[in-house]
Parts: structure tokens; C-alpha cells; sequence
């Protein structure tokens, strides 16, 4: 008898199609659609890391930046910040930006432009040092250099590459010039299928938040938002399930049989499993909230909470943390107690040994 599609079949679906077997790294970011959103805490690693070491085999945490220089990849803005294929970047570039420089703010930019150009690899202190523009006020308040604030600008406009990270710190390079997609159309249709690729299956109103999104990638082309929501509705593998209508890649089929190892994985906040929360909701029936930017006393489930995965279904949550090199991780549930599944605490210890070894730390 043919497997009936529900949510139970799309919820095997979005495991087993993200979680793949582990490969090469940059094999692992190519099945991720060519983007890995990254994030700068480090609790217990960053959510690069914490996405990639279930994906590629031997990694540990802090590969990516290490390996950086010498992998074919640029940190870049899709829905969000990340790490890019070649590829994918040149379906986004030349973008403009939501906040037009006039002429005066565009000759501080070329002023920047130029002394990138002499240096090679700049570093934002040495342009500082060199052009001497001090202090502003940043987006959300506080106070920053108007030498990071140009570069920062100049690097999401497609002027400047980062060439590698520095303690933490994005340092700059001149950007080669890029050539104007010939179909902008085609380059929206392409973007999109990214999106499925890497978030499937997808509810309706998810698709359509994440293609609204693409205008962060490509505020140029805002006006193709609505066509290009249609057209991936219309390519896309589609049925309702439980009166949602939900899409997938017209070449899989959710009642295959996708096989979904006994296993317990901490996924990070923004792994591709986890990361739509409507989606996340529908598929398991709860409400996961990242609250490292809440108010500590009005935490529900931690600064970091890591969702926990057991076989398909994402039973609670952890706090991991490296205290006297050593990793300390409390759980909890959603039930409000473990599973008493035979085989739940073994994978449990199996799942913590691994994440110690990726921190490179005791047990």
C-alpha cells in the first residue's frame, strides 16, 4: 500500500533531505542550496559550525574560518548573513541597497575604495587609521567608525570581498566588477529554487516570507516579487495536507520511504531543519523561540537553546556550555521528562561525546 502523504511524511521529508550523510565541506554546502547562514555567538560554537558538523565528516568547530581563504566561497547577504557560493552571489550582484548614498557619502565611499585598493587586504583599523572619519552612530544606536560603517556598506553593495577574518574582524579586498544578470527573472526563478532546496517542504505562507526575502539579496529586482512567488508555485511539487498547502522539489517524493536513523542531534538555532518556525510548528506541534536577544528573566528556554532531535521529532531543547574544558549541557523537554524509548539515552551520550569532540573538549 502507498505511503500516505501527511504530516508525518513531510515531517521524515525535512529530516532526511537535510540531514544527509556527511560529506566533504564543500560538498555539504552545495546540498545546502550554496549558503550556510552564520551568526557571531558562540554558544557553545556558532551557528555555522553548529549547522556544518552534522553535514560533513571530521568537522570540527571552526573549519569554516580556517579553511576560509582557501575554499570557493565569500561571506555575502542572502535572506541573510552568510557564507555564498560563487555561483549564488552572481545571481545577486550588482544589488543596490534600501538606503541610497548621495554624492557626498559616495566620495567617503571611493576615498575607501582607494585606500582597500593600495593596501590589498585591509583590515577596517588601518583604513580608519589612514582616512581618520571617527565616530557615528549605527543602526541600532550605539557608536561606530564611519570606516566600518563605508565598509560594511561597500562589501553588501558588491564593491569589496572579504578576504579572510582576522580574531573575529572581516577583512577587505577589492570586489572584481560584476556583470548585470542578462535575465532578472531567471535570476529570481534561480534564487528561489535555493530557498526550496535548502527549506523544503515548505508551508505556503513560508515560501512566500522566504521569496519576499530574496529583496535582501537583490533590492533591485523588488518589483518581481509577486511573479516570482507565482511561478515557484507553479513548478513546485504541490499538495494540501490538514488545510496547508505545502511545496517541495518537483523531482522528490515525500512518501519514498526516507529513512531516519535512531539518533539524537543538537541542532543549532538556525540549522535548516529548525529554522522556519511556522514550519516548525506544524511539524511538531510546539513553539521554539531563539531568545538570546531577550530580557534573561523573561527566557523561557535559555540564552541558546539547541533543539533536540530524536529520530524526527524534536523532543526539547539544551543549553550546551564549555566551563574548566569541559562540556556541560542540561536538557529539557517538552513533555517535561525524557523519553523512555529503549536506545534514547544511549543516542543521547552518543550525540554529547560527538559534540565534545567537534569542541575539542572533555566530557
Amino acid at each position: 500500500m502507498p505511503t500516505r502523504l501527511n504530516l508525518d511524511t513531510l515531517r521524515r521529508h525535512a529530516v532526511a533531505r537535510s540531514l544527509f550523510t556527511p560529506t566533504t565541506l564543500p560538498k555539504a554546502i552545495e546540498k545546502l542550496g550554496g549558503f550556510v547562514q552564520a551568526d557571531p555567538l558562540r554558544a557553545p560554537a556558532r551557528a555555522q559550525d553548529l549547522t556544518l558538523r552534522h553535514r560533513v565528516k571530521g568537522y570540527k568547530a571552526g573549519d569554516l574560518e580556517r579553511r576560509y581563504p582557501r575554499l570557493d566561497l565569500q561571506e555575502d547577504f542572502f535572506i541573510n548573513y552568510g557564507f555564498v557560493t560563487p555561483q549564488l552571489r552572481a545571481l545577486m550582484h550588482p544589488r543596490t541597497a534600501r538606503r541610497v548614498w548621495d554624492k557626498p557619502r559616495w566620495k567617503l565611499a571611493d576615498a575607501v575604495l582607494a585606500e582597500v585598493g593600495r593596501l590589498g587586504d585591509a583590515h577596517p583599523a588601518d583604513v580608519d587609521a589612514a582616512l581618520g572619519h571617527g565616530p557615528v552612530k549605527n543602526w541600532f544606536g550605539g557608536n561606530s567608525r564611519l570606516s566600518t560603517e563605508l565598509l560594511d556598506g561597500l562589501h553588501y553593495r558588491g564593491r569589496l570581498d572579504v578576504a579572510r577574518r582576522d580574531s573575529g574582524t572581516r577583512v577587505y579586498r577589492l570586489a572584481p566588477e560584476w556583470q548585470a544578470h542578462p535575465d532578472p527573472q531567471a535570476a529570481m526563478d534561480a534564487m528561489a529554487d535555493v530557498l526550496v532546496q535548502k527549506y523544503a517542504p515548505l508551508p505556503a505562507g513560508s515560501l512566500s516570507t522566504l521569496i519576499s526575502m530574496l529583496f535582501n539579496a537583490a533590492h533591485q529586482w523588488q518589483e518581481l516579487r509577486r511573479p516570482t512567488f507565482a511561478r515557484a508555485k507553479e513548478r513546485l511539487a504541490h499538495a494540501r495536507v490538514d488545510g496547508t498547502d505545502w511545496y517541495w522539489p518537483a523531482d522528490e517524493d515525500p512518501t519514498r520511504g526516507w529513512r531516519i536513523p535512531g539518533q539524537v542531534r543538537l541542532l543549532a538555532p538556525f540549522d535548516p531543519v529548525v529554522w522556519d518556525r511556522r514550519r516548525f510548528e506544524l511539524l511538531w506541534g510546539w513553539a521554539y523561540r531563539f531568545e538570546a536577544y531577550t530580557p534573561a528573566a523573561k527566557r523561557v528556554r535559555g540564552h541558546y537553546a539547541l533543539p533536540l532531535l530524536w529520530r524526527d521529532q524534536v523532543i526539547g531543547w539544551a543549553n550546551a556550555s564549555v566551563k574548566g574544558g569541559a562540556l556541560k549541557v542540561d536538557c529539557g523537554y517538552v513533555s517535561g521528562k525524557a523519553p523512555r524509548e529503549a536506545g534514547y539515552k544511549a543516542a543521547l551520550d552518543e550525540e554529547l561525546q560527538r559534540l565534545a569532540e567537534f569542541l575539542d573538549v572533555r566530557r
